[in-house]
């Protein structure tokens, strides 16, 4: 599908329901499934960006691998963004700021076209809103070494190709847990932002 025929496909695809929890459930290690976890007045707000732009004739989007560290996403591949500062008029502002902090896109250069099903991650008490965004040229990464190990350039038919769910042991602050997720490039993506691109995957392989 040439770059321009899925922008118009997924925005229209957006401006339907969200499946929501729904396709979140499938990337959901066991024990989150099991318990009933949500968002309190304690919770911070964040966002990421999902970034798609033209190159190789296919619609692709930047992923990070986060530095090794002690924290909760230490070492992790997610999607750019962080959390919401006060500067900050919306959630849309935040992940547009993100991720032109974390890997020097253009944030002027975006066009916001819709977001998914906001996501809940219990272990570090975010609430994450997914925003869907498009540029229309291929654009010149540069990471923040502190927050960006390395970017990946993924094409949106490799998400779209992953059928079945493999679980892995990783390693987690209270130990190793085996989780549900897919290999991307030779990395493991698992947790909220595996959540995101079921939630995505659907979207656009829905009637």
């Amino acid at each position: 599908m040439q770059f321009e025929e899925f922008i118009n496909h997924l925005k229209n695809q957006l401006q339907k329901p969200l499946p929501g929890p729904v396709s979140h459930q499938k990337y959901m290690h066991e024990a989150r499934l099991k318990a009933i976890l949500q968002p309190n007045h304690t919770t911070r707000q964040s966002a990421v960006l999902i970034l798609f732009y033209p190159f190789k004739n296919e619609a692709f989007l930047p992923l990070i691998l986060r530095p090794a560290y002690d924290g909760t996403h230490g070492g992790q591949m997610a999607l750019p963004g962080g959390k919401m500062e006060n500067s900050d008029e919306n959630l849309i502002r935040t992940a547009l700021r993100e991720a032109q902090e974390e890997i020097g896109i253009k944030a002027i250069d975006v066009s916001v076209i819709g977001q998914l099903t906001e996501v809940f991650i219990p272990v570090s008490n975010y609430n994450v809103l997914p925003v869907v965004g498009t540029i229309s040229y291929r654009p010149d990464f540069f990471p923040d070494e502190t927050e960006v190990v390395r970017i990946f350039e993924v094409g949106i038919m490799d998400f779209l190709n992953v059928e079945n769910v493999e679980f892995r042991s990783v390693n987690v602050p209270s130990g190793k847990m085996k989780v549900p997720g897919f290999d991307v490039q030779g990395q493991w993506l698992w947790g909220a932002t595996a959540l995101i691109f079921q939630e995505l995957k659907d979207v656009l392989i829905r009637n």
